[in-house]
C-alpha cells in the first residue's frame, strides 16, 4: 500500500453529482484545491432530480451560471391543483414576487444540471475523475500532520488521496457515511410510488406544476417542456406494479393521458437524516446526509446548498479568515434544515402516500377545499411565507441566544441577504462583506483587508434593511451580524464581539 501514489489536494469530494459539483465549482471559485471522484463513467444521462427552487437560483447567479440555467430550464409560475374537473390554479410566482429575483418553479433535468456544474467547474481549473470506486477511508487529522486518506480503485489501478478534509456527496448509500459508523436515523415507508417521463401527455399544462388528487391515488406531475413532455410521479397500487397499469390509473383516476414514455420506474420512500453531519475532517451533505419524499420538489436543492455552506466555510480556513471551530456551524446549520423539512415532507407524505378509501377521501376533501382558499391568499403575508418556505429563501439559521447578542438583534441576522439589482454584483464576489443600506458608513482602520466595503446601496422601502445598521454577509449571501451604526461610525465594540462569536480572525 506504502508503494502506491499518492496525490494530496486540499479537499477531495466523493461523489460528483448536483451537490459535490456544486462543492467543488464553489472551492474552485475560492481559490481552494479539490478533487472530485465519483464510481460513474460521467455525468449522468437520466432526468432524476428537476426541481430547482428559487433560492438555488440566487446561488446559481452568486456563481454567475444562472442566465445559463434560465436559457434551459422550463419555468411552472403556477400551480394546478385538484381532481379532475374541479382544478384551481395558485400562482406561485405571484407568492413571491417581490421576495426573490426568480419567482415560480424552475425545471432542469438532473443530466443538464450536471453538464452545467462540470462545464463550469471545468472552466474553473476544476478536477473530476470517473470510474474511481472508494474502497477505503481513513482520518488521521487528529495525529500531528496527518489527514485524511483514501484508496481509490480506477482503471489505473489503485491510487491514492491524503486531503486536508472530505465531502461525502455520494448519495443515499454513501460510502462515506458508512466508513464514519454514522446511523441514518428515519424510516423507510411502506407505499410504493412510480415514476415516468411522458411524451404527448394529455390532461396536463405545459407551464405548470400539477397536482391532481383522484377516488384511489395522487399524483405530482412536472411540465418538462412543451407538447406534453411530463414527469410524473403517483402512488402504486402495489410493489409489482408495472407502467402499464400504472399509467391506465393515471389516465382513468387522474385525467392523464400520454402518447409514449421515457422512462419508468418504482421506488419506496426513505426519511432519514444522518445523525452528524460531520465526523472529525469528514463531512456527509446532500443525499448522503438527508433523505427525503421527492414530491416536493425540496430534496437537491437542500443538498445543492448544504454544499454552498460547506465550502465556504473549507475555503474561510483554507485562507486563514476563520478559525478550525467555525467548522461546527455546517452541521448546527444544516442538519436542522434537513430535520425540518423531513418533518415537513412526513406529515405532507401521511397525506398523500396512502391508498385507502377514508385516506382517499380526506386528501381529496382537503384538496377542494384548501386549494381555492390558497389560491385567493397568495398574496396574504401567509401565503408569502409559505412561498417562502417552498422557494427555500426563508431558510432562518438561528444564533443562539439571539435576545442577548446586539449584533444578533436584527431580523435580517440568519437570513439571506435579499438580492436586489443593487447588492448583487457584490454578493457575486463571494467574499466576507460589509452592506449598509441608506447610510454611508466609514470603513474601520482595523478591518481585515479580505472583508470588502462597506458597500453603500439605496435605502430599503420595505424595511428589510435598516439604515442604523451595518450589515456583516458572509460569503454565501448570508447575514452573520447587523452593526449599530450611528453617524457613519461602527459601533467597534460590537463589530468585534461577532467577529469572536464567527470564529472570524481579524
Amino acid at each position: 500500500m506504502e508503494e502506491l501514489p499518492v496525490e494530496h489536494t486540499d479537499v477531495l469530494v466523493v461523489g460528483a453529482g448536483p451537490t459535490g459539483l456544486l462543492a467543488a465549482l464553489v472551492l474552485a471559485r475560492r481559490g481552494v484545491r479539490a478533487v472530485v471522484v465519483d464510481q460513474k463513467a460521467g455525468p449522468t444521462t437520466e432526468s432524476r432530480a428537476l426541481a430547482v427552487q428559487a433560492r438555488t437560483v440566487e446561488v446559481y447567479d452568486q456563481l454567475g451560471l444562472a442566465e445559463e440555467f434560465l436559457a434551459h430550464a422550463h419555468r411552472a409560475a403556477r400551480v394546478q391543483i385538484g381532481p379532475p374537473g374541479r382544478l384551481v390554479v395558485i400562482d406561485l410566482a405571484a407568492a413571491q414576487q417581490g421576495q426573490t429575483p426568480f419567482p415560480g418553479l424552475h425545471v432542469l433535468e438532473q443530466s443538464r444540471t450536471e453538464e452545467l456544474l462540470v462545464g463550469a467547474l471545468t472552466a474553473t481549473g476544476g478536477d473530476v475523475r470517473w470510474n474511481r470506486t472508494l474502497v477505503d477511508l481513513d482520518d488521521r487529522t487528529a495525529e500531528p500532520g496527518g489527514r485524511v486518506r483514501a484508496l481509490l480503485d480506477g482503471p489505473g489501478g489503485m491510487t491514492r488521496v491524503h486531503a486536508c478534509w472530505c465531502i461525502g456527496a455520494d448519495g443515499a448509500g454513501s460510502s462515506v457515511r458508512r466508513s464514519l459508523g454514522l446511523a441514518f436515523e428515519g424510516v423507510t415507508d411502506d407505499a410504493v410510488f412510480w415514476v415516468a417521463d411522458l411524451r404527448g401527455a394529455t390532461g396536463l399544462p405545459d407551464d405548470c406544476l400539477a397536482m391532481r388528487a383522484g377516488r384511489r391515488g395522487f399524483g405530482v406531475f412536472y411540465p418538462l417542456g412543451p407538447d406534453g413532455h411530463a414527469r410524473a410521479i403517483s402512488i402504486a397500487a402495489g410493489p409489482d406494479v408495472g407502467p402499464e397499469e400504472a399509467l391506465a390509473t393515471a389516465r382513468e383516476d387522474l385525467g392523464v393521458g400520454h402518447e409514449s414514455v421515457d422512462w419508468f420506474s418504482t421506488y419506496r420512500v426513505h426519511h432519514r437524516v444522518a445523525e452528524r453531519f460531520r465526523r472529525g475532517a469528514v463531512f456527509l451533505a446532500g443525499d448522503a446526509a438527508h433523505v427525503h419524499s421527492p414530491v416536493g420538489g425540496q430534496g437537491m436543492n437542500t443538498g445543492l446548498q448544504d454544499a454552498q455552506d460547506l465550502a465556504h466555510l473549507l475555503a474561510d480556513v483554507v485562507h486563514g479568515h476563520v478559525g478550525p471551530a467555525a467548522l461546527d456551524r455546517y452541521g448546527r446549520e444544516r442538519r436542522r434544515v434537513a430535520l425540518r423539512l423531513v418533518r415537513v415532507t412526513d406529515r405532507a407524505f401521511g397525506l398523500v402516500a396512502r391508498r385507502n378509501h377514508g385516506t382517499a377521501l380526506l386528501r381529496r376533501a382537503f384538496v377542494i377545499v384548501a386549494a381555492p382558499l390558497a389560491a385567493r391568499g397568495v398574496r396574504t403575508r401567509l401565503g408569502r411565507s409559505v412561498a417562502g418556505y417552498v422557494g427555500q429563501y426563508r431558510i432562518h439559521h438561528h444564533v443562539a441566544s439571539a435576545p442577548l447578542l446586539v449584533w444578533a438583534d436584527d431580523r435580517a441576522v440568519g437570513r439571506r441577504s435579499f438580492p436586489t439589482e443593487e447588492n448583487r454584483p457584490a454578493l457575486r464576489s463571494l467574499t466576507w462583506q460589509l452592506h449598509s443600506y441608506g447610510s454611508r458608513p466609514v470603513r474601520p482602520v482595523d478591518l481585515p483587508d479580505w472583508i470588502d466595503g462597506p458597500h453603500t446601496f439605496p435605502a430599503d422601502p420595505t424595511g428589510r434593511w435598516r439604515s442604523d445598521r451595518t450589515y456583516l454577509v458572509r460569503p454565501d449571501g448570508f447575514v452573520a451580524a447587523a452593526v449599530p451604526t450611528s453617524g457613519g461610525v461602527l459601533d467597534g465594540a460590537v463589530l468585534r464581539t461577532a467577529f469572536r462569536a464567527h470564529h472570524l480572525r481579524a
